[in-house]
């Protein structure tokens, strides 16, 4: 499993089609040629679909994006709505890379978990969780 951080959307595209496009080795590269790619994109998922039109296999890319769900709420409410929290997308990533055993069915209970207690403290607190709110980054 690897985690890519695309800054520049524009590389998405094939280089034909986008002067930041990628050439199919680099692309490859990062994304393989047949893994599964699960693609958190705060716009609407079609927005990458129509970039990677012409990559190798683009039927593995799992696309998350806005959904046009949620009203007046928390930011992290917003994103469980939209199918995008950290929960969500780990969830998606390990049902799209292996059977839900060993250490990945330990992961998925624990974002489940985590699911429904967001669901349960937003509506008694009006609030996001305090680990949720709190959290701070600690990488470098």
């Amino acid at each position: 499993m690897r985690v890519v951080n695309v800054v520049d959307l524009m590389t998405l595209f094939a280089r034909r089609f986008h002067p930041h496009g990628l050439e199919e080795a680099a692309f490859v590269e990062l994304f393989t040629r047949d893994a599964p790619v699960v693609f958190a994109f705060h716009g609407y998922q079609r927005a990458i679909h129509e970039m990677v039109h012409g990559r190798p296999n683009v039927d593995r890319f799992h696309v998350r994006g806005f959904n046009e769900e949620g009203t007046t709420t928390t930011p992290f409410d917003m994103v469980v709505r939209n199918e995008m929290s950290r929960y969500q997308l780990a969830l998606e990533a390990v049902r799209r890379a292996s059977p839900m055993a060993g250490p990945a069915a330990a992961l998925v209970e624990h974002c489940e978990a985590m699911l429904a207690r967001h669901q349960t403290w937003i509506r008694e607190h009006l609030e996001d969780m305090p680990e949720v709110r709190e959290w701070k980054w600690t990488g470098t």
